[in-house]
């Protein structure tokens, strides 16, 4: 029973990400559009000290956002804000700190926010980590649950106000959510969130990524049935050669490295899909889709369960105190 509890959710993650190499064998990354200047618009970007992170805040400054870039790491923060800068980027950009491991800095982060009195027109849910070992957060949570998940989930109800006040006809307030073609072999058990009957690092970080789809949906229900002029989209980067794969087993990791310079995404290819989404003019007022190298595209047959949905976003809420 232990041993199908940890095989079954690591055979179909590496299930999953043979598929997406195969299709970007024969697939090269979509093209971004000309996108549209975004002067005078503000920018949340979780995670955006490295990485895919890094590649969208880039990418929206130079459209001229004002872009705040989320993270827990001060000096790969500095160092990014400072790059950017050096640029000569047409918009601005600056590092606030955000653990999202712990709801308390989520909390601070939102109160550090709302005081500055901006408005916020983009936030783009993008920090995540993968296959880490078994551990806990401040709070009790499941690592992977609580970064991927949980605490993007706390910080975009936070925000969620802001947002509804900042969106404008022909002009709404867009959220990002980073999920993954991992969300396919995802599996929500209600009654162990938190991975503590049995851990998988394999189920765990799939079964974050499909708990962010399923908020996608859910949510953008309820902004449509509001009529708040905010959408909500998940998007998939492919498998990009980041350090989120830091964590691979050893044999996974020397068999990784060959095939990541040959068929694995750039960062910033990567980024295209959160830029897509957060600025193309053909994504205004288009919300609840699963983005996927610039096209619309089929989730989990689970992510549409309305029921699962629901469940989902009630037991959030409790867990967070929302």
């Amino acid at each position: 029973m232990w041993l199908l509890s940890v095989l079954v959710p690591l055979a179909k993650l590496y299930l999953c990400g043979v598929k997406v190499l195969l299709y970007q064998m024969f697939n090269r990354s979509f093209t971004l559009p000309v996108l549209p200047k975004q002067n005078g618009r503000v920018a949340i970007v979780t995670g955006g000290t490295r990485g895919m992170g890094f590649e969208t805040a880039r990418h929206l400054a130079s459209l001229g956002m004002h872009v705040i870039i989320a993270g827990n790491e001060r000096e790969e923060g500095r160092a990014a804000v400072r790059k950017i800068h050096e640029e000569g980027s047409e918009g601005k950009a600056e590092f606030v700190f955000l653990d999202l491991t712990s709801l308390k800095s989520v909390r601070q982060f939102v109160q550090t926010f709302k005081a500055r009195g901006l408005p916020l027109h983009v936030l783009v849910n993008n920090a995540g980590t993968m296959l880490v070992p078994e551990r806990q957060t401040e709070d009790g949570f499941e690592f992977h649950f609580c970064l991927n998940y949980l605490g993007h989930f706390l910080l975009t109800n936070l925000l969620l106000d802001i947002l509804k006040r900042s969106g404008r006809p022909g002009c709404c307030s867009r959220i990002v959510n980073m999920s993954s073609a991992t969300h396919y072999a995802g599996v929500i058990d209600m009654d162990d969130l938190n991975r503590r009957v049995c851990y998988s690092s394999h189920g765990a970080y799939s079964q974050s990524k499909l708990a962010l789809v399923l908020f996608t949906y859910h949510l953008q229900e309820q902004l449509m049935a509001g009529g708040f002029l905010v959408t909500v989209n998940a998007v998939d980067p492919g498998m990009v050669d980041t350090a989120l794969y830091n964590n691979l087993w050893t044999l996974a990791q020397a068999l990784k490295k060959p095939v990541a310079k040959i068929l694995f995404r750039t960062p910033a290819e990567g980024a295209s899909i959160s830029v897509y989404a957060a600025t193309a003019s053909e994504m205004e007022g288009v919300g609840g889709c699963y983005l996927y190298n610039g096209q619309k595209t089929k989730s989990s047959d689970s992510s549409y369960d309305s029921e699962l949905q629901a469940e989902m976003w009630k037991k959030s809420c409790e867990l967070v105190g929302l």
